[in-house]
């Protein structure tokens, strides 16, 4: 659980040093979502840790913006370095805000991409861009709504890259689970382009990833799964990186890259993915389920 939160319904303003050998001080608000709390990261100054009721979401440090503190974060920014040639900008749709820390690496990584980031709670967008602000110099447009709907309203083959990492709580919402939604995301990306989903699943069966990996598998021809081995094993809860794309993925160097981290992750596709989902079915909206709660344990 994150340590040293205000007391539920608490609002705090100053996360910025106090004083010279005073350390910073958590920042929290009630938002939307629950409580988000900014928790300042012991080793780097300006460096902030984005809780909602006490569930980390992202991490974000203004003073490098492509440093990835959490392993999925780094495999989602694996994809992005992957889907155009090294610092060629791109056209990029954030599902789901945060503290906007893939929107600030592609700024960072890709200048002059123009980005949209799409989240659902008004005053997590308030509190994070008062805290965190966005170099006014990046072409990134945050656009407030639920993440379907605005999808909805995006031009045809508008996106290179469409990261998708939306959660109410700690699950992501049914109705971007299915079929349906996926079709939209398909629609949205350019020939050529990618798309990357952030699951969140476990024990015993992981049975919710894999019926997203076919539900994407319908519209999408190509298809890799990135986690760590005990969650593929599904030894305990933790996160998957779904890619996806009509065109072959980089496949080899996103192996190598995720091989490589700290946190080693490992990658399935073609038959070993297929015999990882086991014949799973793929989701539509009159069945669509959110994604499984996560065991408090995880957030200990």
């Amino acid at each position: 659980m994150a340590k040293g939160r205000r007391a539920a319904g608490e609002t705090g303003r100053s996360g910025r040093r106090a004083g010279r050998g005073r350390a910073a001080e958590p920042v929290t608000e009630r938002v939307a979502g629950g409580l988000a709390e900014l928790q300042p990261d012991p080793d780097r100054p300006r460096a902030r840790t984005l809780l909602i009721d006490g569930a980390p979401q992202s991490h974000v440090d203004p003073d490098d913006p492509t440093r990835l503190e959490f392993s999925y974060q780094r495999r989602l920014g694996h994809v992005a370095d992957l889907a155009a040639p090294p610092g060629r900008p791109v056209q990029a749709l954030h599902l789901g805000g945060g503290a906007f820390t893939l929107a600030r690496y592609v700024a960072a990584t890709r200048p002059r991409s123009t980005q949209q980031v799409v989240e659902i709670d008004a005053p997590l967008v308030a509190f994070v861009r008062r805290e965190l602000p966005l170099d006014p110099s990046w072409r990134i447009r945050v656009r407030s709504g639920d993440a379907r709907e605005v999808l909805a309203k995006v031009a045809d083959g508008w996106a290179d890259l469409i990261i998708a990492d939306v959660f109410a709580g700690a699950r992501t919402p049914a109705h971007l689970t299915s079929v349906e939604f996926a079709a939209e995301v398909r629609r949205v990306v350019r020939p050529g382009g990618c798309y990357a989903a952030n699951l969140a699943d476990g024990p015993p069966s992981l049975g919710f990833v894999k019926s997203q990996v076919a539900t994407v598998g319908t519209v999408f021809p190509e298809l890799c799964l990135v986690a760590e081995p005990a969650v593929l094993r599904g030894r305990r809860f933790g996160n998957a990186i779904l890619v996806a794309s009509d065109v072959a993925l980089p496949v080899g160097e996103l192996t190598r890259r995720c091989a490589t981290d700290a946190a080693q992750g490992r990658v399935e596709t073609g038959a070993s993915l297929d015999a990882f989902c086991g014949g799973a079915a793929a989701v539509r909206d009159t069945d669509a389920k959110p994604s499984p709660e996560p065991p408090p344990s995880v957030f200990r």
